[in-house]
């Protein structure tokens, strides 16, 4: 009698535990929080990047070499549309690179893919740039 006792009651718990029920939730906010959250985010993308990797693909000084990494830059966009290139000026030189690689294995990985096309491509580390996420959904 007792187990049984023990038993309706152990069922009972149960199911009260798993019964949910689903409703709506009005949350009332000062209206200066959505303009803090704004502020928060142009912060977090102004300040949007950290160390990480990149290939570099070309670097070229003189008169034409704007014009040259312009060009190379344009091929590279054509053959690898899912990879982000910045061309740079760092005195003197003008520069591309690839990519925004958290750690080198993943830049080795993509220099892989990259270097059939790009005989002198190599892994570099660089400022690299945050994914664009929305961190306030």
């Amino acid at each position: 009698m007792k187990r049984i006792l023990i038993l309706s009651l152990f069922l009972a718990l149960a199911a009260a535990s798993f019964a949910q029920s689903y409703g709506s939730l009005y949350v009332d906010q000062d209206s200066r929080i959505e303009s803090l959250i704004a502020k928060q985010r142009s912060l977090y993308y102004v300040d949007s990047s950290f160390s990480g990797y990149r290939i570099h693909i070309f670097m070229e000084i003189g008169n034409e070499a704007l014009d040259h990494a312009k060009a190379v830059k344009s091929q590279f966009e054509k053959a690898f549309p899912d990879i982000p290139i910045y061309l740079t000026y760092v005195e003197p030189y003008f520069r591309l690179r690839a990519g925004n690689f958290r750690n080198r294995v993943e830049a080795e990985k993509c220099l892989r893919r990259v270097k059939p096309k790009f005989k002198e491509a190599f892994v570099t580390a660089d400022m690299i740039y945050r994914p664009k996420i929305d961190m306030y959904r």
